[in-house]
């Protein structure tokens, strides 16, 4: 597993309280925006194994499971899974590995979080001992250590008594346990973990299947296998697998919002259509889960086309935007819209998703049909040239329409596969209300802290910070550049590709080329690599970069 350096206690608290104002600033502007009262969200990451035992590894996993279930049942707004691991894969973080406080508390402010619990766990013989802290982003400060042991056969009882305690701020060990919630055999739900933890879908779904046949009802291993069988593509086993999900469950209304997409990937739209209209009765689901029925209820409508039954897919779509500014939700509108052919509200909808989402390849040739439409001809080649540049899937777009002889390509539609959390605490979208999106100088000054903390090598921070840069700017092009420097100097010369297309397009400048065709020389092409090269030394005939690059090109 990756282990990333500790950092010292004084970077530690540096790095705290130079996010408070963010982090507040971001929970504050989702108050707003929804109304609603703010709800203190707590995330919990993966514990430590002291003993770096491998047999125990899957116990890491499994306290971040547990505890966050504990705190989500006595009332804080714990993160759940899919949103923590979402945020690590956006940060380019390791899942299951261990990072430091400094990186963990940072993970905390980007989802939005007022509490981070961290802990580690130790197992002697067939004793399991837990440890566990949290730490108040507000203040800044690390509360005080929580201990609770037992057999590890009351693996479940010893994660309820935790929550319980770090909920209330205890220090004595609790006598019992808090819930008498049922669970699942140990052996089971340690199958599950290492169902959730594996790396391919075959060993993933030999897990889980393990799992069910220990419990066959245990129905968060039931979800987890549609999962895998929706990613294998075979949807009548995922329907079959969270079919068998009963209405009493608690997992109910996820296992039905499954079982809509498996019915819509079967074409089986208007059992689809029945079952997802009910989910949006008031009592079924909150304002994201509403957003994301809505949103496949578009999609539903979009690829059967409108009925009277049905409705238009831009109703539902309109709806969707509402609870939740979702990027995917826009395209879908803007999309739903151009297919309607009313072009001037599709276009308003791409430049939205594009805003949040600037190497969006479909918006932007979206956004390109719609402006020739309206008569923008050369903005249009100007967006078809971004899109060209940012991928090869511009050709199969090309491709698309003039096979069904429509401006509009077919398929672009966007499912929601996840019913639970909403687009705002998206760790790449975190923190800049509405309101603050036209202003240029907030981006500055994220640009000005990332290009700071890129000199200084600390490129998770930077990455963080020239995000919100180009959150509020989207085509700010030293931006762009600085994010595929970080992703070239990661390794990671794909994504930096993408990211020079965006500054090149944005600005044209001979730095952006340079880099550019480093980034195609390490992915191995070397024509690509050549043509940048050259366009470098056109823009600044003195680089001597650019010549000795296509100096060792050839």
């Amino acid at each position: 597993m990756t282990k990333i350096t500790l950092l010292s206690r004084a970077l530690l608290t540096c790095l705290v309280s130079c996010g408070i104002a963010t982090a507040a600033t971001a929970q504050t502007a989702g108050s707003v925006a929804s109304g609603a009262t703010a709800v203190t969200r707590v995330l919990v990451v993966p514990f430590e194994n002291a003993r770096d035992e491998p047999r125990f590894h899957w116990l890491s996993e499994a306290a971040a499971v547990l505890l966050t279930d504990g705190l989500r049942a006595s009332g804080p707004a714990a993160i759940v899974r899919s949103q923590r691991v979402r945020a690590f894969e956006q940060l380019y973080l390791p899942v299951s590995g261990s990072l430091s406080r400094a990186t963990i508390i940072k993970v905390g402010q980007l989802v939005g979080a007022a509490d981070v619990v961290v802990g580690s766990y130790r197992v002697d013989g067939t004793t399991l001992s837990v440890t566990a802290r949290s730490i108040r982003l507000d203040a800044g400060r690390l509360q005080p250590e929580v201990t609770e042991r037992g057999e590890l056969t009351e693996l479940f009882g010893i994660f309820e008594r935790l929550a319980v305690r770090l909920e209330r701020g205890a220090t004595r060990p609790s006598s019992s346990s808090a819930t008498s919630v049922p669970h699942p055999p140990l052996d089971a739900f340690e199958n599950y973990i290492k169902g959730l933890l594996a790396e391919s879908p075959v060993s993933q779904a030999s897990f889980l299947e393990a799992s069910l046949r220990d419990a066959p009802s245990f129905d968060r291993a039931r979800l987890a296998l549609w999962e895998v069988r929706t990613e294998q593509a075979d949807h009548m086993a995922a329907l079959d697998t969270v079919r068998a999900v009963p209405s009493t469950s608690p997992s109910a209304f996820q296992a039905r919002f499954f079982a809509g997409i498996s019915l819509i990937e079967l074409k089986r739209y208007d059992e689809a259509l029945g079952l997802l209209k009910a989910l949006l009765e008031p009592s079924a689901a909150g304002p994201a889960a509403s957003a994301a029925v809505f949103n496949n209820l578009g999609v539903l409508v979009l690829r059967r086309g409108a009925t009277t039954q049905s409705g238009s897919a831009a109703y539902y779509l309109t709806k969707a935007t509402d609870a939740d500014p979702d990027p995917d939700y826009m395209f879908n509108l803007g999309y739903a819209y151009a297919s309607d052919r009313n072009y001037l509200s599709a276009l308003y909808w791409l430049r939205e998703a594009l805003r949040r989402d600037p190497a969006d390849v479909d918006a932007h040739y979206m956004l390109a049909v719609g402006l020739q439409a309206t008569g923008n001809t050369v903005e249009s080649a100007r967006e078809r040239d971004l899109a060209r540049r940012l991928s090869s899937r511009y050709e199969e777009l090309d491709r698309r329409a003039a096979e069904n002889r429509t401006v509009v390509p077919p398929g672009l539609e966007r499912m929601r596969l996840d019913p639970e959390g909403s687009w705002a605490m998206r760790a790449d979208q975190t923190i800049v209300s509405s309101a603050q999106r036209e202003q240029r100088e907030l981006a500055k000054f994220h640009l000005g802290q990332g290009r700071r903390l890129f000199e200084r090598e600390q490129d998770r921070e930077a990455l963080a910070e020239l995000r919100k840069a180009v959150y509020l700017s989207p085509y700010e092009a030293q931006a762009h550049l600085l994010i595929g420097r970080i992703h070239l100097r990661g390794g990671r010369p794909a994504d930096a590709v993408d990211a020079f297309k965006i500054s090149i397009w944005s600005e044209d400048q001979a730095p952006a080329h340079m880099y550019l065709a480093e980034a195609y020389v390490k992915i191995g092409d070397p024509v690509n690599a050549r043509a940048e090269a050259q366009r470098a030394l056109a823009l600044d005939p003195s680089s001597a970069d650019a010549k000795r690059l296509l100096s060792e090109i050839r």
